[in-house]
């Protein structure tokens, strides 16, 4: 791995190592990089600020420095947790630990955002490679942390705006790191967790497929892959393993 402007810090719950960048073009690629070269599970990649950060669908992801916590975690799934699943978990863990700091647990939004009154705190992307070692899962999360400008509070939120005062980003991650540590240890309960978190059931929405299908219909369910099962107007129904959900507002 050749970055090497970054500093270790100390303190994270195993079996997670953290390198905190001030600024790295992309925690998600350093990440695969090392998994690559054979880096362990466990290994995290933090920036205060990511040059060429990206959500889903190849988006940019851009911050101002320190607003956000940019975070990459490095897993090797096991037989006991279906790899399927993995973004759900880490994003089920962010959503606890922004609950622990701020007293507001957000809702997660179908597949793995974090949003609070539909205004989104938080977006989780995953990547999947092959190695030597195995298949090697990169998890990259962007959580908004400073209040966020009026210009945008329509549509986004930050974890100091649920907070009574400011958070601190390393908080936030080692409280994010605690959580994830405990749930991989409980592949079991992440369907009805995930269930219970979710901001998507029970909501009319429309699936934007990456292939520019549109289906709307009312969203019942998550099958125990994950998927979301959506009732449509005849009273099928469809599972939909990817795609961009729109909640709908009652008209």
């Amino acid at each position: 791995m050749s970055d090497s402007h970054w500093r270790p810090v100390d303190g994270a719950p195993d079996p997670f190592r953290v390198r905190w960048f001030e600024s790295v073009d992309s925690t998600n690629r350093y990440l695969l990089d090392g998994a690559r070269s054979g880096e362990p599970e466990g290994l995290v990649a933090v920036a205060d600020v990511q040059t060429a950060g990206r959500g889903r669908l190849g988006r940019r992801w851009e911050t101002d420095p320190g607003a956000a916590l940019l975070a990459s975690i490095l897993l090797r799934p096991t037989s006991n947790l279906d790899p399927h699943l993995l973004t759900t978990t880490v994003a089920l863990a962010l959503r606890r630990a922004v609950e622990r700091l701020t007293g507001t647990a957000p809702g997660l939004k179908w597949p793995n955002d974090l949003v609070v009154a539909d205004r989104k705190l938080a977006g989780v992307l995953a990547e999947a490679i092959p190695t030597p070692q195995g298949t090697a899962i990169v998890v990259g999360a962007g959580t908004n942390v400073k209040a966020v400008p009026s210009e945008f509070r329509d549509r986004a939120i930050a974890c100091d705006d649920l907070a009574d005062g400011s958070v601190d980003r390393q908080q936030l991650l080692f409280a994010w790191l605690e959580e994830l540590a405990a749930r991989v240890r409980r592949p079991g309960e992440v369907i009805d967790e995930a269930t219970v978190a979710s901001a998507t059931l029970g909501r009319d929405v429309r699936i934007e497929g990456h292939d520019g299908e549109a289906i709307t219909g009312r969203a019942v369910g998550l099958t125990a892959s994950g998927a979301l099962v959506v009732e449509m107007e005849d009273g099928s129904r469809r599972a939909f393993t990817a795609g961009d959900v729109v909640h709908l507002r009652p008209a």
